[in-house]
């Protein structure tokens, strides 16, 4: 892949992300939080910019996501495809939901 095709999908995602995170904050500010590992200061602050700006952030070089959890534990909870996979995504959720409110606190 070239490096400007690479950069040019860095920016799509970028605008993606940005995208769904402003959508995810106006339906529901609280578990949009949650969902995107965010403090309600950052959630205030995307939810407020225009259309133009998040045009401009998004035309960054840099990933605005990232991988958001390190323990194995999640890893294993979301590529497991056994008969208990609802329960395996739950399970994950809820212990990023817990290792967002250790961050923020």
């Amino acid at each position: 892949m070239k490096a400007n095709e690479l950069l040019e999908q860095i920016r799509e995602a970028n605008l993606s992300y940005l995208l769904l995170a402003k959508q995810l904050i106006i339906e529901d500010k609280a578990e949009a939080m949650i969902r995107l590992g965010i403090d309600e200061n950052t959630a205030d602050l995307l939810n407020q910019l225009t259309t133009a700006q998040v045009l401009r952030i998004a035309a960054n070089n840099v990933p605005m996501c990232s991988i958001r959890f390190e323990d194995p534990a999640v890893w294993k909870l979301l590529s497991d495809h056994g008969k208990e996979r609802a329960i395996s995504g739950m399970h994950a959720a809820i212990l990023m939901a817990g290792r967002c409110t250790q961050i923020t606190a």
